[in-house]
């Protein structure tokens, strides 16, 4: 394997495949335009051109951890070079790129995104407890994420951060993105996005440090989407409200309330003005550990090695990049958007905040 990338998240990779947390892979190169950053890994090959690494004969696959703009160019050079890829998240700034970068992945090589809230034995209970249908029709959903907070110096750790030019966005797109793909993963797309986002509302940026989103999906189900970086204490909630109860996590906390009928049908059979279904506490017994990064790594490798499916495949982390597109989109021009959302159409629109021909 090698690594482009080797700052903050890069360094993690690296770590985990030098202290052998990743069974039958070997850090065999690394890439950076910092050689200071380079020189801490003597043992390794080092590189500052994506494509001499790919070229080397060293490697099978790249991992990618460059701020985001760079994860669509350095995935187009590795696919060329017969590449497996493992992008960081996002996938893209934008959805033409994450389009752009799923078309050219060849069919014979692997392709997925660090979203290694999948691994989590919490949210994939609640995914279980959803497909399973024990939740029924679901009615509304409710995720907040306002654990975000970050400070004025953070943002200046990189000339990149919280600018349009340099990473296409604030909270959505940098902190957001695990609870974005959770929100889809588990309840499926809206087919409405109707956003309100504060642009440099609490700290001093061009980009979004607050939104807001309310969120239509085809069944009629409605959803409230809250995110920030200015809020302490922040909170870690997530609901999901079906005609059987709901689910809900907090604080990694699992509760599951379960109705002995129908909320829909109980409606309809009452013969009581102020009755409501007996509701219960149903225990769920959530199993594992969670393997966050790792866990992803090592199923990338399994994947290429044994042809396990890939457990956050680019394909399916997609759907993140466009709810961040939409709600970015929204919250700017101050009108709802449906989805599917026009990856050119945002292009368009990312170019002119960038260029300053439209502030929002």
């Amino acid at each position: 394997m090698g690594i482009v990338g080797i700052g903050g998240m890069g360094g993690h990779h690296i770590k985990l495949l030098l202290d052998r947390k990743i069974r039958r892979a070997k850090l065999a190169a690394v890439c950076d335009l910092n050689a200071e950053f380079l020189a801490r890994y003597p043992d390794v090959a080092p590189f500052t051109d994506v494509r001499e690494m790919c070229r080397s004969g060293l490697i099978d696959a790249v991992i990618i951890a460059t701020p985001h703009y760079a994860h669509t160019p350095v995935a187009l050079q590795a696919f060329k070079c017969g590449m497996h890829v493992l992008s960081e998240k996002p996938l893209a700034v934008h959805k033409a790129d994450a389009e752009k970068m799923i078309k050219a992945c060849p069919r014979h090589r692997k392709f997925a995104v660090m979203m290694q809230m999948r691994m989590s034995p919490t949210f994939r209970k609640v995914k279980e407890i959803v497909d399973a249908g024990e939740l029924g029709r679901i009615m509304r959903v409710n995720m907040m994420a306002t654990h975000w907070y970050r400070t004025n110096k953070y943002y200046a750790l990189g000339g990149w951060r919280a600018t349009w030019k340099g990473e296409g966005g604030g909270v959505l797109i940098n902190q957001c993105p695990h609870d974005l793909d959770m929100l889809q993963w588990i309840c499926g797309m809206p087919t409405r996005i109707h956003a309100h986002c504060g642009f440099g509302k609490w700290h001093k940026l061009e980009v979004e440090d607050e939104a807001t989103a309310f969120l239509e999906y085809a069944n009629g189900a409605t959803g409230v989407f809250i995110a920030s970086t200015a809020e302490a204490p922040g909170t870690r909630r997530f609901e999901i409200a079906g005609e059987h109860g709901k689910v809900l996590i907090e604080n990694n906390q699992l509760r599951f309330l379960r109705n002995d009928v129908s909320a829909l049908k109980f409606i309809k059979t009452s013969k009581r003005a102020f009755a409501a279904p007996k509701t219960r506490d149903v225990t769920v017994s959530v199993r594992g550990q969670d393997k966050g990064h790792a866990g992803i790594i090592q199923n990338f490798v399994d994947s290429i090695l044994d042809g396990v499916p890939l457990i956050a495949p680019a394909r399916e982390a997609i759907n993140q990049v466009e709810l961040t597109n939409a709600m970015i989109y929204s919250g700017a021009t101050g009108t709802p958007v449906d989805l599917p959302l026009s990856g050119r159409t945002y292009k368009r629109f990312l170019d002119d905040l960038i260029s300053g021909r439209i502030k929002p």
